[in-house]
């Protein structure tokens, strides 16, 4: 493993004398908070089980359990940091599903329709963050990211 001389002053908190001493701490890396955020995810059944079996009040109460992991996500990395937007994102749409889940949903596909959304909008962002630092998504998590669709554009075709 290379650090650069700017990674390794950005660690730097103190230097005592006379005799010549350096103290520092770690930064935790942006890539291991963010996968850490990915593995809580991983395990929230709101995001990528059946519709069937959800439960309206189970969905908000683990939508409000994401929303949460996200703050604290948040305040673990750097203002600067690329992965803000896209936390930003999926802590406006649990805000959003929450609302709409507030005013009460009349037919099932109303509920359905609002939790669909929510996935989607994780799909998009999930798979920005997996790219943008080199991450693998596991299990059924990967079955909200945005469908592979290189295959199709290679053939000059669109998806309809």
């Amino acid at each position: 493993m290379k650090l650069s001389f700017k990674e390794i002053a950005s660690r730097i908190t103190g230097v005592s004398l006379p005799i010549f001493g350096v103290s520092w701490n770690p930064p935790e890396s942006e890539r291991k908070i963010v996968r850490g955020l990915l593995l809580v995810l991983e395990d929230r059944r709101a995001l990528f089980n059946d519709y069937a079996f959800e439960i309206e009040h189970e969905v908000s109460q683990s939508v409000l359990q994401i929303r949460s992991e996200i703050t604290t996500t948040l305040q673990r990395l750097p203002e600067d940091s690329e992965a803000v937007g896209s936390l930003r994102a999926m802590r406006a749409a649990c805000r959003e599903y929450l609302d709409n889940t507030r005013r009460g949903f009349g037919p099932r596909f109303q509920f359905m329709l609002e939790l669909g959304k929510l996935r989607a909008l994780f799909g998009q962002q999930i798979a920005y963050l997996a790219v943008k630092y080199g991450l693998d998504i596991e299990g059924d998590l990967a079955s909200i990211l945005p469908p592979d669709t290189s295959e199709d554009r290679a053939k000059g075709r669109r998806k309809t």
